[in-house]
């Protein structure tokens, strides 16, 4: 579902006369003159609200002898809205862009000649500073607490603070001792 029609949807919904007639649909299916009577509304108030919810997808029509007949769309129903929220879209890689230009500059701002200048005291900039220490440490393999402190000393001379945090946002894991990068 693009944005658009995810906007649509969302729309179609937002209306006492229109949750109604899907409410009523739900039920059976039925035709213009009978959700009208049903409902207490006028036909054209019927076929205009059908009209709405048809373009966004939420109802289906048909023929059936002289009528046409309208459903609710059960497949667009059963989408969860995680699903639709969760889905990639245009703006997505608009807001990935976004992400690199911010994380580029927070680096530019607190790394110089490859040394922390200092720890920012944001803590989104901060996780961003932390991961890229990160990626001084190679995947899978195992560090001391000596090896680690060594390899953060020569980013920054505070490396107990940093090696602290590294843990505490889950970039580094330590086990007995041991430190290697999370997964």
């Amino acid at each position: 579902m693009t944005d658009q029609e995810t906007i649509a949807f969302f729309k179609c919904l937002a209306d006492k006369s229109r949750l109604a007639i899907l409410k009523s649909l739900m039920v059976e299916d039925m035709y213009v003159e009978r959700l009208a009577e049903r409902l207490g509304i006028t036909s054209a108030t019927v076929s205009f609200h059908l009209k709405k919810l048809e373009d966004a997808g939420a109802v289906k029509s048909y023929k059936d002898q002289y009528y046409t007949m309208y459903s609710i769309n059960k497949d667009l129903f059963g989408v969860n809205i995680i699903d639709i929220l969760g889905e990639k879209t245009s703006e997505s890689k608009l807001q990935k862009e976004r992400d690199d230009a911010y994380r580029k500059k927070v680096i530019n701002a607190f790394f110089e000649y490859g040394k922390l200048k200092s720890i920012p005291s944001q803590r989104k900039k901060e996780k961003i500073v932390l991961e890229e220490i990160g990626k001084s440490f190679k995947k899978g393999k195992k560090y001391t607490e000596k090896e680690v402190n060594l390899i953060i000393a020569d980013i920054n001379d505070d490396f107990c603070t940093i090696r602290r945090d590294m843990v505490a946002e889950g970039i580094l894991k330590r086990d007995e001792g041991i430190y290697f990068l999370a997964d």
